[in-house]
């Protein structure tokens, strides 16, 4: 296998391996979410079924048409509040059954299908003449929304080693032309996360919209040095077949062509503003993961390795069980080929406010996003502003800002370490 296939193995200290006890038995664990995670493929399909009521009927169900936004920014948020969360971890010795049972992995890959239905659908609506501007916008932000969601499916099949499972990723990531996606996250990503060398770790002080053209603008050029260096070391240019890149473009060319074919040139400005948005919405998750976390440096200068403190985690059962526990984000970066279905809660991990859906609309405002984090920021880091990942253009300004809140935070922290040892 070509060392370029695998994912990056990035190894933990004990304490990251030491999560939340399972409090069931070992002997007769059962995943106790096994239905539940029919709800990740189930989405595209909810997303098919409103587009197709509002073909039958788009003057009484008008509002069918926006229904990918009221989901991903309204109903699953709501359901997360209500129904909270989920700390529970499969036992040691049932992760090997849970890897080798395709159950979750057809789970994962049935997503797809009714993906590319959905879009079809969403472009021959939003290209009919008598379709309204409001409809079209709706129609838009709806595929996008779904396709979006579609990225973690791409970054689920994305992290296995075998071709299929990579051409399966890449075209659960063509209706948003990311494709590039695979080659970025597996091997610039995991392996510069939570550095400020890493274009997909955000830094305190950053908002997601000054981030957002850094992260698009470094993942691509990132993704084009990692491809250039593997075919080099194999004795081919660029321009190869066998550049993932230049695969992964021509099937978002293909599937953009297909369907304006089908569907008309209408079809093009529907698919071009959906794949911004569902785009979009991914490096909104990406802003939200690692927001403010540093790795330090050793003495020599190398980075310490991934811990769980490099990841902001959420345990919100409803936005984790439609992003195949991607909020479990700590072990994730521990064990990037581990399943979805085995990944772990870490205690000591910090943990966000609320799911990653409740975190977008934040995410959309630097002002509420930063009174929500920055401060969790500096408690994480027990007031030791040294050890954030600051943005430096804002650097001095937030030090200062923070300077008494953080002293006071390290005298707290200082005197429960004190208490702790008396």
């Amino acid at each position: 296998m070509n060392a370029r296939t695998r994912a990056p193995k990035i190894e933990q200290s004990t304490k990251a391996e030491a999560p939340h006890p399972a409090t069931d038995s070992e002997a007769t664990w059962k995943d106790p979410k096994r239905y539940m995670w029919l709800l990740g493929p189930a989405l595209p399909g909810i997303g098919l079924a409103a587009l197709t009521g509002y073909a039958l009927a788009p003057k009484k169900l008008k509002a069918l048409a926006w229904t990918g936004p009221a989901l991903v920014h309204g109903l699953i948020p709501a359901l997360d509040r209500a129904i909270g969360e989920d700390k529970s971890n499969p036992p040691d010795s049932a992760v090997k059954s849970l890897e080798q049972d395709k159950y979750y992995e057809r789970i994962v890959k049935a997503f797809i299908p009714t993906q590319y239905a959905m879009t079809f659908m969403g472009a021959w609506l939003a290209s009919r003449k008598k379709t309204p501007l409001e409809d079209r916008i709706g129609l838009t932000l709806t595929v996008g929304a779904i396709n979006g969601v579609g990225i973690n499916t791409a970054h689920e099949l994305g992290h296995k080693t075998n071709k299929l499972n990579k051409l399966m990723a890449m075209a659960a990531l063509a209706p948003t032309g990311y494709t590039h996606f695979v080659v970025e996250h597996n091997f610039g990503h995991h392996k510069r996360v939570a550095t400020p060398e890493d274009p997909a770790s955000s830094r305190m002080g950053e908002s997601f919209w000054k981030f957002l053209p850094r992260t698009v603008v470094g993942g691509i050029k990132s993704s084009i040095r990692i491809e250039k260096a593997r075919l080099a070391r194999k004795g081919k240019s660029f321009w190869s077949l066998d550049n993932e890149l230049l695969q992964g473009w021509a099937m978002s060319a293909g599937f953009f062509g297909a369907t304006t074919l089908v569907c008309g040139p209408r079809a093009v400005p529907f698919l071009a503003a959906q794949a911004v948005y569902g785009a979009s919405l991914l490096e909104s998750v990406n802003y939200i993961e690692h927001y403010g976390l540093l790795r330090q440096k050793d003495k020599n200068g190398k980075y310490e390795r991934t811990q769980p403190e490099h990841s902001w985690n959420s345990n919100h059962i409803v936005t984790n069980l439609f992003l195949y526990q991607l909020q479990r984000h700590s072990d994730h970066h521990a064990h990037p080929s581990r399943s979805f279905q085995a990944l772990r809660h870490f205690e000591n991990a910090p943990q966000l406010p609320g799911g990653y859906a409740s975190m977008l609309l934040p995410a959309y405002v630097p002002k509420w996003w930063y009174e929500e984090m920055d401060k969790r920021v500096i408690e994480h880091y027990k007031g030791d502003l040294t050890r954030i990942n600051w943005d430096p253009d804002r650097k001095d300004e937030l030090m200062a800002r923070y300077a008494d809140f953080a002293a006071e935070v390290a005298a707290r922290h200082a005197s429960e370490s004190e208490e702790r040892a008396a």
